[in-house]
Protein backbone atom coordinates (compact mmCIF):
# COMPACT_ATOMS: atom_id res chain seq x y z
CA UNK A 1 0.00 0.00 0.00
CA UNK A 2 2.46 2.84 -1.56
CA UNK A 3 1.07 5.69 -1.87
CA UNK A 4 3.80 8.27 -0.81
CA UNK A 5 4.76 9.60 -4.73
CA UNK A 6 4.30 8.68 -8.15
CA UNK A 7 8.48 8.92 -7.97
CA UNK A 8 9.16 5.94 -6.05
CA UNK A 9 7.25 3.59 -8.57
CA UNK A 10 8.89 1.07 -10.82
CA UNK A 11 9.51 1.24 -14.29
CA UNK A 12 7.32 -0.36 -16.99
CA UNK A 13 9.93 -3.49 -18.84
CA UNK A 14 9.51 -1.53 -22.09
CA UNK A 15 11.78 0.63 -20.78
CA UNK A 16 14.84 -1.67 -20.06
CA UNK A 17 14.18 -3.17 -23.29
CA UNK A 18 14.12 -0.07 -25.73
CA UNK A 19 17.41 0.43 -23.07
CA UNK A 20 18.97 -2.96 -24.31
CA UNK A 21 18.19 -2.04 -27.37
CA UNK A 22 20.32 1.04 -27.32
CA UNK A 23 23.03 -0.31 -25.62
CA UNK A 24 24.37 -2.19 -28.80
CA UNK A 25 27.28 -0.70 -30.48
CA UNK A 26 28.87 2.61 -30.30
CA UNK A 27 27.23 5.98 -31.61
CA UNK A 28 27.72 9.56 -31.38
CA UNK A 29 27.20 11.08 -28.01
CA UNK A 30 25.72 14.47 -27.01
CA UNK A 31 22.01 13.68 -28.57
CA UNK A 32 23.79 13.16 -32.08
CA UNK A 33 22.94 9.91 -32.44
CA UNK A 34 20.15 8.18 -34.57
CA UNK A 35 17.77 7.18 -31.66
CA UNK A 36 17.91 10.80 -30.05
CA UNK A 37 17.32 12.25 -33.67
CA UNK A 38 14.69 10.30 -34.55
CA UNK A 39 12.81 10.71 -30.69
CA UNK A 40 12.87 13.84 -31.02
CA UNK A 41 11.21 14.03 -34.48
CA UNK A 42 8.55 11.94 -32.74
CA UNK A 43 7.72 14.24 -30.02
CA UNK A 44 7.61 17.19 -32.56
CA UNK A 45 4.76 14.98 -34.07
CA UNK A 46 3.08 14.30 -30.82
CA UNK A 47 2.73 17.95 -30.87
CA UNK A 48 2.03 18.80 -34.33
CA UNK A 49 4.73 20.86 -33.87
CA UNK A 50 7.35 20.77 -37.11
CA UNK A 51 8.80 23.33 -36.04
CA UNK A 52 9.69 22.66 -32.31
CA UNK A 53 12.66 22.62 -30.46
CA UNK A 54 13.12 19.36 -28.07
CA UNK A 55 15.20 18.14 -25.94
CA UNK A 56 16.15 15.93 -23.07
CA UNK A 57 16.83 16.41 -19.40
CA UNK A 58 17.50 13.99 -16.73
CA UNK A 59 15.37 15.81 -13.97
CA UNK A 60 12.31 17.83 -13.74
CA UNK A 61 13.98 20.45 -11.86
CA UNK A 62 16.25 20.75 -14.69
CA UNK A 63 13.46 20.93 -17.21
CA UNK A 64 11.65 23.78 -15.85
CA UNK A 65 14.19 25.54 -14.68
CA UNK A 66 15.82 25.36 -18.13
CA UNK A 67 13.13 26.47 -19.81
CA UNK A 68 12.37 29.69 -17.37
CA UNK A 69 16.21 30.39 -18.08
CA UNK A 70 15.38 31.81 -21.72
CA UNK A 71 12.12 33.48 -20.91
CA UNK A 72 13.40 35.41 -18.04
CA UNK A 73 16.01 38.14 -17.57
CA UNK A 74 17.91 38.02 -14.22
CA UNK A 75 15.96 41.60 -13.25
CA UNK A 76 12.69 39.60 -14.05
CA UNK A 77 10.17 37.69 -12.18
CA UNK A 78 7.87 34.45 -12.94
CA UNK A 79 4.20 34.43 -11.92
CA UNK A 80 3.35 31.30 -10.36
CA UNK A 81 0.70 29.79 -7.83
CA UNK A 82 2.16 29.74 -4.44
CA UNK A 83 2.54 25.52 -4.51
CA UNK A 84 4.37 26.00 -7.46
CA UNK A 85 7.11 23.27 -7.80
CA UNK A 86 9.72 25.91 -8.62
CA UNK A 87 8.67 28.04 -5.97
CA UNK A 88 8.30 25.01 -3.11
CA UNK A 89 10.43 21.71 -3.91
CA UNK A 90 13.51 23.41 -6.50
CA UNK A 91 16.20 24.92 -3.83
CA UNK A 92 15.71 28.46 -5.55
CA UNK A 93 17.12 26.79 -8.92
CA UNK A 94 14.77 29.06 -10.70
CA UNK A 95 16.63 31.66 -8.71
CA UNK A 96 19.97 30.28 -9.62
CA UNK A 97 19.51 29.41 -13.30
CA UNK A 98 17.98 32.60 -14.14
CA UNK A 99 20.89 34.65 -12.54
CA UNK A 100 18.57 36.44 -10.09
CA UNK A 101 15.22 36.66 -11.07
CA UNK A 102 12.58 36.52 -8.59
CA UNK A 103 9.31 35.00 -8.45
CA UNK A 104 6.03 36.55 -7.78
CA UNK A 105 3.64 34.22 -6.19
CA UNK A 106 0.03 34.51 -7.51
CA UNK A 107 -2.09 34.55 -4.37
CA UNK A 108 -4.50 32.12 -4.04
CA UNK A 109 -4.89 28.39 -4.16
CA UNK A 110 -3.15 26.24 -6.58
CA UNK A 111 -4.87 26.66 -9.67
CA UNK A 112 -4.60 30.24 -10.59
CA UNK A 113 -7.17 32.62 -11.77
CA UNK A 114 -6.86 34.88 -14.36
CA UNK A 115 -8.21 37.43 -11.64
CA UNK A 116 -5.25 37.10 -9.42
CA UNK A 117 -2.88 36.70 -12.28
CA UNK A 118 -3.60 39.78 -13.64
CA UNK A 119 -3.41 41.44 -10.56
CA UNK A 120 -0.41 40.27 -9.97
CA UNK A 121 1.04 41.24 -13.21
CA UNK A 122 -0.61 45.01 -12.73
CA UNK A 123 1.66 45.04 -9.53
CA UNK A 124 4.81 44.57 -11.41
CA UNK A 125 6.65 47.50 -13.17
CA UNK A 126 4.98 49.70 -11.02
CA UNK A 127 8.29 51.54 -9.58
CA UNK A 128 10.46 51.38 -12.91
CA UNK A 129 14.14 49.75 -12.65
CA UNK A 130 13.70 49.66 -8.76
CA UNK A 131 11.40 46.54 -9.49
CA UNK A 132 11.28 43.93 -11.28
CA UNK A 133 10.50 43.76 -15.11
CA UNK A 134 7.40 41.56 -15.55
CA UNK A 135 8.41 37.72 -16.80
CA UNK A 136 7.01 34.74 -17.70
CA UNK A 137 3.95 33.03 -16.06
CA UNK A 138 4.54 29.48 -14.99
CA UNK A 139 1.46 27.44 -14.71
CA UNK A 140 1.60 23.39 -13.20
CA UNK A 141 -0.45 21.04 -15.23
CA UNK A 142 -1.32 18.35 -12.57
CA UNK A 143 -1.16 20.66 -9.96
CA UNK A 144 1.08 20.30 -6.96
CA UNK A 145 -2.73 20.17 -5.08
CA UNK A 146 -4.09 17.32 -7.56
CA UNK A 147 -6.12 19.65 -9.66
CA UNK A 148 -6.40 19.90 -13.18
CA UNK A 149 -6.75 22.90 -14.87
CA UNK A 150 -9.50 22.30 -17.64
CA UNK A 151 -9.00 23.56 -21.01
CA UNK A 152 -11.11 26.83 -20.66
CA UNK A 153 -8.83 27.73 -16.97
CA UNK A 154 -5.75 26.95 -19.00
CA UNK A 155 -6.68 29.13 -21.90
CA UNK A 156 -7.88 32.35 -19.74
CA UNK A 157 -4.68 32.37 -17.89
CA UNK A 158 -2.42 32.07 -21.05
CA UNK A 159 -4.86 34.98 -22.53
CA UNK A 160 -4.27 37.30 -19.44
CA UNK A 161 -0.25 36.80 -20.15
CA UNK A 162 -0.73 37.78 -24.06
CA UNK A 163 -2.60 40.91 -22.77
CA UNK A 164 1.05 41.79 -21.40
CA UNK A 165 2.91 39.89 -24.20
CA UNK A 166 4.26 37.50 -21.36
CA UNK A 167 5.67 33.90 -22.21
CA UNK A 168 4.11 30.74 -20.59
CA UNK A 169 5.87 27.98 -19.20
CA UNK A 170 4.32 24.45 -18.53
CA UNK A 171 5.36 22.38 -15.97
CA UNK A 172 3.91 19.33 -17.11
CA UNK A 173 5.77 16.76 -14.52
CA UNK A 174 2.40 14.97 -14.54
CA UNK A 175 1.48 16.29 -18.01
CA UNK A 176 0.45 12.62 -19.49
CA UNK A 177 -2.09 12.14 -16.37
CA UNK A 178 -3.58 15.76 -17.24
CA UNK A 179 -4.01 15.34 -21.20
CA UNK A 180 -5.87 11.57 -20.45
CA UNK A 181 -8.26 13.23 -17.75
CA UNK A 182 -9.10 15.80 -20.02
CA UNK A 183 -9.32 13.90 -22.95
CA UNK A 184 -6.68 16.10 -25.38
CA UNK A 185 -4.19 15.95 -27.14
CA UNK A 186 -0.49 17.37 -26.50
CA UNK A 187 -0.61 20.30 -29.11
CA UNK A 188 -4.30 20.86 -27.16
CA UNK A 189 -2.85 21.25 -24.05
CA UNK A 190 0.32 22.86 -25.14
CA UNK A 191 0.97 25.28 -27.75
CA UNK A 192 -2.79 25.76 -29.17
CA UNK A 193 -3.58 26.75 -25.78
CA UNK A 194 -0.90 29.44 -25.59
CA UNK A 195 1.45 27.54 -24.27
CA UNK A 196 5.29 28.97 -24.99
CA UNK A 197 7.78 26.16 -23.77
CA UNK A 198 5.88 22.68 -22.32
CA UNK A 199 7.56 20.31 -19.94
CA UNK A 200 6.40 16.64 -21.29
CA UNK A 201 7.52 14.95 -18.32
CA UNK A 202 8.41 11.22 -18.11
CA UNK A 203 9.87 10.32 -14.73
CA UNK A 204 6.58 10.73 -12.74
CA UNK A 205 4.80 8.57 -14.83
CA UNK A 206 7.38 5.26 -14.95
CA UNK A 207 10.32 6.65 -16.69
CA UNK A 208 13.51 5.66 -15.15
CA UNK A 209 14.43 9.20 -15.41
CA UNK A 210 14.04 11.47 -18.34
CA UNK A 211 11.70 14.84 -18.96
CA UNK A 212 11.02 16.35 -22.19
CA UNK A 213 11.65 20.30 -23.35
CA UNK A 214 9.40 21.11 -25.91
CA UNK A 215 10.22 24.76 -27.43
CA UNK A 216 7.53 25.71 -29.42
CA UNK A 217 9.60 29.49 -30.66
CA UNK A 218 13.06 27.47 -32.29
CA UNK A 219 14.45 31.08 -31.82
CA UNK A 220 14.73 29.96 -28.07
CA UNK A 221 16.75 26.50 -29.41
CA UNK A 222 20.90 27.89 -29.34
CA UNK A 223 19.96 29.49 -25.94
CA UNK A 224 18.52 26.49 -24.63
CA UNK A 225 21.34 24.53 -25.57
CA UNK A 226 24.30 26.37 -24.48
CA UNK A 227 22.06 26.80 -20.78
CA UNK A 228 21.98 23.08 -21.02
CA UNK A 229 25.35 22.58 -21.63
CA UNK A 230 26.57 24.90 -18.82
CA UNK A 231 23.95 23.67 -16.28
CA UNK A 232 26.04 20.54 -16.40
CA UNK A 233 22.61 18.93 -17.58
CA UNK A 234 23.84 17.75 -21.41
CA UNK A 235 24.18 13.92 -21.36
CA UNK A 236 27.18 12.10 -23.21
CA UNK A 237 25.42 9.26 -23.26
CA UNK A 238 22.43 10.56 -24.67
CA UNK A 239 21.07 7.89 -25.95
CA UNK A 240 19.89 6.55 -22.50
CA UNK A 241 17.85 9.20 -21.96
CA UNK A 242 16.65 9.00 -25.57
CA UNK A 243 15.94 5.19 -24.89
CA UNK A 244 13.57 5.97 -22.79
CA UNK A 245 11.50 8.28 -24.39
CA UNK A 246 11.88 5.96 -27.30
CA UNK A 247 9.91 3.41 -25.08
CA UNK A 248 7.57 6.15 -24.16
CA UNK A 249 6.15 7.05 -27.21
CA UNK A 250 5.77 3.40 -28.55
CA UNK A 251 2.43 2.44 -29.12
CA UNK A 252 1.47 5.48 -27.08
CA UNK A 253 3.10 3.64 -23.65
CA UNK A 254 2.90 7.04 -22.29
CA UNK A 255 -0.80 8.07 -22.05
CA UNK A 256 -1.48 3.76 -21.46
CA UNK A 257 0.82 4.63 -18.13
CA UNK A 258 -1.28 7.76 -17.29
CA UNK A 259 -4.78 5.87 -17.69
CA UNK A 260 -3.73 3.26 -15.24
CA UNK A 261 -2.41 5.34 -12.55
CA UNK A 262 -5.84 7.90 -13.32
CA UNK A 263 -8.17 4.61 -12.79
CA UNK A 264 -6.83 4.04 -9.46
CA UNK A 265 -6.89 7.19 -8.22
CA UNK A 266 -11.14 7.41 -9.53
CA UNK A 267 -11.14 4.24 -7.74
CA UNK A 268 -9.81 5.90 -4.28
CA UNK A 269 -11.94 8.73 -4.56
CA UNK A 270 -15.26 6.72 -5.38
CA UNK A 271 -14.70 4.09 -2.31
CA UNK A 272 -13.25 7.27 -0.12
CA UNK A 273 -16.60 9.29 -0.60
CA UNK A 274 -18.40 6.23 -0.12
CA UNK A 275 -16.76 6.49 3.35
CA UNK A 276 -18.18 10.06 3.87
CA UNK A 277 -14.43 11.15 3.33
CA UNK A 278 -13.66 14.57 2.81
CA UNK A 279 -12.09 14.80 -0.43
CA UNK A 280 -10.39 18.18 -0.70
CA UNK A 281 -10.87 18.68 -4.51
CA UNK A 282 -13.17 16.42 -7.80
CA UNK A 283 -10.27 17.23 -10.86
CA UNK A 284 -8.40 15.38 -9.09
CA UNK A 285 -5.99 12.52 -11.81
CA UNK A 286 -3.77 10.45 -10.08
CA UNK A 287 -3.49 12.36 -6.80
CA UNK A 288 -5.83 12.67 -3.90
CA UNK A 289 -5.78 14.69 -0.89
CA UNK A 290 -8.12 14.19 2.33
CA UNK A 291 -8.91 14.82 5.25
CA UNK A 292 -8.83 12.41 8.25
CA UNK A 293 -8.48 12.89 11.98
CA UNK A 294 -5.21 12.31 13.71
CA UNK A 295 -6.34 8.99 15.00
CA UNK A 296 -7.02 7.58 11.42
CA UNK A 297 -4.10 8.71 10.34
CA UNK A 298 -1.87 6.89 13.06
CA UNK A 299 -4.15 4.00 12.11
CA UNK A 300 -3.22 3.95 8.13
CA UNK A 301 0.32 4.21 9.48
CA UNK A 302 0.32 1.24 11.67
CA UNK A 303 -1.22 -0.62 9.26
CA UNK A 304 1.90 0.35 6.88
CA UNK A 305 0.30 2.40 4.39
CA UNK A 306 2.68 4.96 3.28
CA UNK A 307 1.41 8.28 1.83
CA UNK A 308 1.96 11.86 2.96
CA UNK A 309 0.26 14.33 5.62
CA UNK A 310 0.39 17.85 6.51
CA UNK A 311 1.63 17.69 10.29
CA UNK A 312 2.64 14.99 12.52
CA UNK A 313 1.41 11.99 14.12
CA UNK A 314 2.35 13.00 17.59
CA UNK A 315 -0.87 15.91 18.66
CA UNK A 316 -4.52 15.25 19.72
CA UNK A 317 -6.21 12.70 18.05
CA UNK A 318 -9.41 14.44 17.05
CA UNK A 319 -7.39 17.18 15.35
CA UNK A 320 -7.79 16.55 11.58
CA UNK A 321 -5.14 16.56 9.20
CA UNK A 322 -4.42 16.70 5.56
CA UNK A 323 -3.18 13.42 4.05
CA UNK A 324 -1.75 13.18 0.08
CA UNK A 325 -2.47 9.99 -1.79
CA UNK A 326 -0.45 9.29 -5.44
CA UNK A 327 -1.28 6.77 -7.49
CA UNK A 328 1.29 5.51 -9.68
CA UNK A 329 1.18 3.54 -13.03
CA UNK A 330 1.78 -0.01 -11.33
CA UNK A 331 -0.84 -0.39 -8.78
CA UNK A 332 -3.23 -2.59 -8.97
CA UNK A 333 -6.85 -2.55 -8.17
CA UNK A 334 -6.38 -4.73 -5.29
CA UNK A 335 -4.02 -3.05 -3.80
CA UNK A 336 -6.56 -0.26 -3.38
CA UNK A 337 -9.13 -2.15 -1.94
CA UNK A 338 -6.82 -2.98 0.57
CA UNK A 339 -6.35 0.57 1.19
CA UNK A 340 -9.94 1.12 1.18
CA UNK A 341 -10.60 -1.61 3.99
CA UNK A 342 -8.08 -0.47 5.76
CA UNK A 343 -9.31 3.00 6.09
CA UNK A 344 -12.94 1.61 6.39
CA UNK A 345 -11.99 0.08 10.02
CA UNK A 346 -10.04 3.43 10.77
CA UNK A 347 -12.64 4.94 10.69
Amino acid sequence: MFFASDNSGPVPPQVFEAMARANDGHVSGYGADALSLDVADRLRDLFEAPEAAVYLVPTGTAANVLSLSVLCPPYGTVFCSPVAHIHEDECNAPEFFTGGAKLTLVPGADRMTPEALRASIEGEESRGIHGPKRGPVSITQVTERGNVYAMEELRALTAVARDYGLPVHLDGARFANAAVKLGVSPAEMSWKAGVDICVFGGTKNGLMGVEAVIIFDPAKAEEFEYRRKRGAMLFSKHRYLAAQMDAYLRDDLWSDLARRANARGDQLVQGMKGMGVTIRHDTHANMVFFDATRAVHRALHDAGVAYNIWGTLDGAPEQELMGRLVCDWSLEPAQVSEFLDVLGRAI
